[in-house]
């Protein structure tokens, strides 16, 4: 078993391996454990008697590692450094797809090129019809972990780096006029999705913000609500994974709205029904979501996909104009640029975190900027038409 030690470098620990080459010259190996210093010593201890053990300096076992192999290797060598949400999304792309690919060509990560890679994107926008957006998440992941097999010298070169990404096409989201709003509170009234549809369409809140809204972040008191708690679902190896969190998307997502008249009485009836509901169900009401809002008849916090799958079933069983749930974010920011709020009023209504993603997105919905803009060039006394 060759000697080593462990090495800290920039916060993380690294594995250095002791041994001598062919010609005898003492070398030096060193292997990053993707482990963070603090809280991690004894793990990096066992990553390095494992390493010890495993290497042979006569032999380059990184020769015969396949793309495929590699890919999967380094995705549960980051698994313990990412939130679960993060891991699911690289799980879901590389063991989904990009391994099942390569396995089939049978590259060796050593053999790895850039028209390989770029051949994949290829066979994933026109054979699977995969978006651009796609691919080029596909690609993100991709060559973060190829440029983890350049740090650990696995490989010279990161071919990641020279492939030509596909341009992502700018998506523009749907959104409903007043008429269609008030015609989707209509059909969904007294259904389990009513308040769901009527928080995203109203305050433009989020699907994993509205599951996650508890009693307790409602102030009847002062008419307030705190968005501040999230729930949403992900899927990891075939198994749908249920993840609360007591933070936002982010620290401008968590923000303090008023509760308006006609929300009071809503959610003040709300809270009776359901201690009703729990009165009549006695034993059989689920009191692990108490304190949750969105719950059926039994107490039974709802499902993220539950929401989406029956406001798709509302919409086409009513033969409404078809749109996303999320659209109905996009409803509320259109109506509020209609009504003549300002674009950082709007960032801060739906929680952007910065100013620049809420013009983006809407932008190009301000008219009234843009009729702004137009009188103001009218004022400066430009002459459009020419006396006869």
């Amino acid at each position: 078993m060759v000697a080593g030690h462990l090495q800290e470098k920039n916060g993380k620990y690294y594995i250095v391996l002791c041994y001598k080459d062919e010609q005898g010259k003492k070398q030096a190996k060193w292997q990053s454990t993707g482990l963070d210093v603090k809280g991690n010593k004894k793990r990096a201890e066992d990553m390095l008697l494992k390493a010890r053990k495993d290497f042979n300096p006569m032999v380059k076992k990184e020769d015969k590692v396949t793309f495929a192999g590699f890919m999967k290797n380094w995705l549960e060598m980051i698994k313990p450094n990412v939130e679960l949400t993060t891991f699911a999304g690289y799980s879901n792309c590389i063991n989904g797809v990009v391994c099942p690919y390569f396995n089939e060509k049978g590259i060796l990560l050593k053999d790895i090129s850039p028209r390989h890679i770029q051949d994949f994107y290829t066979h994933c926008m026109s054979k699977r019809g995969v978006s651009a957006s796609t691919v080029i998440h596909y690609h993100a992941n991709i060559r973060k972990a190829l440029k983890y097999a350049v740090d650990t010298d696995l490989i010279l070169t990161n071919p990641a780096d020279k492939i030509q990404r596909p341009k992502a096409q700018k998506y523009i989201g749907k959104f409903y006029d007043v008429d269609e709003v008030n015609t989707l509170f209509g059909v969904v009234q007294s259904s389990l999705i009513e308040l769901p549809v009527m928080m995203a369409a109203f305050y433009g809140l989020r699907r994993g913000e509205i599951v996650g809204l508890k009693w307790s972040a409602i102030d009847f008191k002062n008419s307030t609500i705190t968005i501040q708690h999230t729930v949403t679902s992900l899927s990891l190896d075939g198994e749908f994974i249920t993840i609360e969190k007591d933070r936002t998307k982010n620290k401008s997502s968590h923000r303090t709205l008023p509760l308006v008249g006609e929300f009071n009485t809503i959610l003040s009836d709300l809270k009776k029904k359901q201690q009703d509901y729990r009165k009549l169900c006695g034993r059989s009401y689920n009191t692990d979501y108490l304190d949750y809002i969105c719950v059926d008849e039994m107490g039974n916090r709802l499902k993220p996909n539950f929401i989406t799958d029956n406001f798709k079933r509302v919409l086409s069983k009513n033969d409404m104009r078809v749109i996303r749930f999320h659209d109905l974010r996009h409803t509320a920011a259109s109506l509020l640029l209609n009504a003549g709020v300002s674009m950082k009023e709007i960032q801060e209504w739906l929680g952007h975190s910065d100013f620049g993603t809420t013009a983006n997105i809407y932008g190009h919905l301000d008219v009234n900027a843009k009729h702004r803009s137009a009188d103001a060039m009218l004022a400066t006394g430009i002459k459009l038409l020419t006396p006869v």
